[in-house]
């Protein structure tokens, strides 16, 4: 075995799955042998970059359900999405007047915008799905983003990033929701925006929380995040009793966004700023909190993606360099 033979290898091993090595490995190292140079000691950077290419693709293909594991976890983040925007356009709109301000109208903060086009992004959802729906999707998740640095800028009031980042988060999800279902299913969102409305009228004249995001968020959020993970978990088992594995993929999905949810709790289990667990925990308790979870979540799912990649006997495609090879067969864009 030559040096760029080995090298094509290693290369090979670190990016395709067990399975599909063992069956195509030595024919994809001859492939891209075949096409190198006669000189060439080193894999290019461009055969480098095929090689993860096709090797993240056999991995997705491999991951039974995946695909339509994102589809269905993006309609329960967006369902999750047009609550909260209901709920918090609802508690700025009962705020006392003493915590509005001139600048904002009616509203008590910059993250009206945020909650108004999430909303919108629900209707679209219903009339328009498809390419304008995640249009107005991926508008919302710049415009929840922008809120911080329009604040900064401007000097107005925000809603906190115990708030916003959920939002975001959850924002991206639902990006990647199913525009091919049937009406009713795509009116959930806007269902689920128009129940938080009598809920968040409620407790609002109830509790009174005098324009405080801190206090229904330490609430609010956590209860969804439970609900959301009781939720996808009863969906998963239910999808998978019929070998039906999206529900579990959205299930891991989700794990970020849940976690996000939880960012309170978990803060207050880190912060040991005096006895028993705050209320609002300081703030590097909570930006600890959400590193961890931005790091675990993704985590556990390309573990999971791996491993079903290993255990896996299915898939065929080769990268684009296999066009060339005359026994792959495969064509030039099936990498």
């Amino acid at each position: 075995m030559t040096d760029l033979e080995r090298r094509y290898a290693r290369w090979t091993a670190l990016f395709y799955p067990a399975d599909y090595r063992r069956r195509r490995g030595s024919e994809l190292v001859d492939t891209y042998l075949s096409l190198a140079a006669p000189d060439r000691r080193r894999p290019s950077r461009a055969d480098i970059a095929d090689l993860a290419a096709g090797g993240l693709r056999q991995h997705l293909r491999t991951a039974l359900g995946l695909g339509p594991g994102f589809r269905l976890a993006g309609l329960l983040a967006l369902t999750t999405t047009s609550a909260f925007a209901s709920g918090w356009a609802i508690f700025e709109a009962l705020a006392p007047t003493v915590f509005r301000f001139r600048y904002t109208g009616p509203f008590m903060s910059l993250g009206v915008a945020a909650w108004a086009v999430w909303l919108l992004t629900a209707v679209v959802y219903v009339v328009a799905p498809g390419r304008w729906f995640r249009r107005a999707a991926f508008l919302a998740v710049l415009v929840t983003a922008g809120v911080v640095p329009a604040a900064m800028l401007t000097g107005m009031p925000r809603p906190p990033l115990i708030v916003l980042l959920p939002q975001f988060v959850l924002g991206i999800v639902a990006v990647g929701a199913a525009t091919r279902h049937r009406r009713w299913v795509r009116l959930t969102p806007l269902a689920a925006a128009a129940l938080t409305v009598p809920v968040t009228v409620a407790a609002e004249l109830r509790l009174n929380f005098y324009g405080d995001y801190y206090l229904p968020a330490a609430t609010a959020l956590p209860a969804a995040g439970v609900t959301l993970l009781i939720g996808a978990t009863l969906l998963a088992l239910g999808l998978a009793a019929r070998h039906d594995y999206r529900g579990v993929w959205a299930l891991l999905i989700l794990l970020t966004p849940i976690g996000m949810l939880a960012l309170n709790p978990l803060g207050a289990m880190l912060d040991d700023a005096g006895p028993g667990r705050p209320l609002v925990p300081v703030w590097s308790s909570m930006a600890v909190a959400a590193i961890l979870v931005a790091a675990v979540g993704p985590a556990l799912l390309l573990l999971a993606i791996a491993a079903r990649g290993r255990h896996s006997a299915g898939g065929r495609p080769l990268p684009a360099a296999a066009a060339h090879c005359p026994t792959c067969g495969a064509p030039s864009n099936s990498a």
